[in-house]
């Protein structure tokens, strides 16, 4: 299965659950947020909702988020790490 049909699928199944889907945000990190450098994981824009804060969509919310890991920084090279996906 290549990446388009998957992003499809992915978003068919949450829309179908009447879910909303979010803008992808951008990989440096919201600086007023204080949380960090990189946007590491797609619910980093999610914070402030997930702390009680009420969004505009509801709470039915999903995204496709590019992110940069740097867990495993010093395993990058081999066949299965990386830093961005």
């Amino acid at each position: 299965m290549d990446s388009l049909t998957l992003k499809k699928k992915w978003n068919d199944f949450w829309l179908a659950k009447a879910h909303k889907v979010l803008p992808e945000a951008s990989l440096l990190a919201d600086k007023t947020a204080g949380t960090s450098l990189f946007n590491v994981a797609g619910m980093q824009q999610l914070i402030p909702y997930l702390m009680g804060k009420k969004h505009d969509l509801g709470t039915r919310l999903f995204n496709i988020q590019r992110c940069v890991r740097t867990v495993d920084i010093d395993e990058v090279g081999d066949e299965s790490h990386l830093t961005f996906f």
